[in-house]
């Protein structure tokens, strides 16, 4: 059974881990608990166990939007992410939205959803991302296909505009993927759960809802012989590092917010780059050198001597973690890391498989094939969840200048 140890911060939805840096952020724990994670996702996949881990697609709508009844007064509300302000920001007429969002595509978008998402009948509070309103749908030729698309954000999502879906979907008026539900007295003591049982909700033919939750992948996604083989091997090449880690050092970086952060930063500057790490060694000592200079360039900001020799000071600080132990086991660090990514690749291709709507980039050239956003995997006993996302082609996708957004102008009619 799987054991997570990355939970929602503040009880809400707020922020996911990727499970390879679980490693860097839950020590010890963290990492037996990201090799556990994806033995059971592998297990389930070869088709071996009815695994009690769920898995969600993330799907990359924008905004998110929160809706439901307000436990204080009873009355229905849509929200932004300002719901678990210290002073929620909800909208439960059109005047609230207008006060707080005076006018723009926001503005309509939100108005749009209280008006619409009222039908549904939601008990409690969800959390979900509109995926989009009438007026965002297109037509679009791909590859010789017709296609009903929409594009809320990096993916372009298409439907073949002569399938059931498409009829369903151009019905609409609004399009919400829903992944989240909240229960609490107020939006302050809230704690959330993922996945929303949309079953429950009314069926409304100006309403697209679906759930992000993928259901009963055992015997759906199979893993073959080869696959589960590659898995496995780097499962085990992930256990035998694991071993090898000092406990001291994880528990150090674990204990360390500020390094684990700035660990993190480092490695998503490869990420940035679209450059796997192959020389962990050779990573570590860049890890160092950008520590140092990072210092260094704080140093030069400080008009001051006094200034100039406290950030000194704090470097000297920060780097006293990097003794030859630590710097041996970092670099085990990083190379256990490597062995849960690629594990984690080959599921991702294999859930990839599932996608029941196509998913593309729009380029200056034309439309290309990828992949989803990513997937969670959930363990609903333990409440916890880790991303899995293949960080290379979201970044390709995310920083190209070759990309074009949900929002340019160019994409809008």
């Amino acid at each position: 059974m799987l054991k997570f140890n990355e939970f929602l911060t503040e009880e809400k939805n707020t922020h996911m881990t990727h499970i390879e840096d679980q490693v860097i952020y839950g020590g010890v724990a963290g990492a037996r608990d990201a090799i556990l994670a994806l033995r059971s996702l592998r297990d389930m996949l070869a088709g071996h166990t009815k695994s009690e881990v769920d898995v969600t697609v993330k799907w990359d709508g924008a905004p998110a939007v929160f809706a439901g009844i307000d436990p204080t007064d009873g009355k229905f509300f849509v929200a932004k992410k300002g719901i678990f302000n210290k002073n929620p920001k909800v909208y439960k007429t059109e005047s609230d939205i207008d006060a707080d969002i005076p006018n723009g595509d926001l503005n309509k978008k939100m108005k749009i959803a209280l008006e619409e998402l009222a039908k549904l009948g939601i008990k409690g509070v969800v959390q979900g991302d509109i995926m989009f309103t009438s007026d965002d749908l297109k037509m679009e030729n791909i590859d010789g296909e017709s296609y009903v698309t929409f594009h809320p954000n990096t993916i372009v999502y298409a439907v073949p505009s002569s399938s059931v879906e498409a009829k369903s979907i151009r019905s609409a008026r609004i399009g919400v993927v829903f992944h989240t539900e909240y229960k609490g007295k107020n939006f302050e003591s809230m704690s959330a759960s993922y996945g929303v049982d949309i079953s429950k909700f009314r069926k409304v033919k100006s309403v697209w809802a679906r759930s992000a939750e993928l259901r009963d992948l055992s015997g759906t996604v199979t893993l073959t012989k080869a696959d589960t083989e590659e898995v496995t091997a780097a499962l085990a090449d992930a256990g035998r590092i694991f071993k090898q880690i000092a406990s001291s050092t994880l528990r150090q970086i674990e204990s360390n917010a500020e390094l684990a952060q700035t660990i993190e930063t480092y490695n998503n500057t490869f990420v940035r780059k679209q450059e796997r790490i192959t020389d962990t060694a050779k990573h570590t000592e860049g890890l160092i050198k950008y520590i140092h200079d990072k210092f260094e360039k704080e140093i030069e900001k400080r008009s001051t001597e006094k200034g100039k020799q406290g950030v000194a000071q704090k470097r000297n600080t920060f780097l006293q973690f990097f003794s030859s132990e630590n710097k041996k086991n970092l670099k085990l660090v990083f190379d256990l890391q490597q062995a849960i990514v690629a594990a984690k690749l080959k599921i991702i291709n294999k859930l990839n498989k599932l996608n029941r709507i196509n998913t593309f980039i729009k380029t200056k050239n034309g439309f290309k094939v990828t992949g989803a956003e990513g997937f969670v995997a959930i363990d609903h006993l333990k409440g916890g969840a880790v991303k899995l996302v293949d960080r290379m082609e979201f970044s390709a996708n995310n920083f190209s200048s070759d990309v074009i957004k949900g929002w340019d102008s160019v994409t809008r009619s």
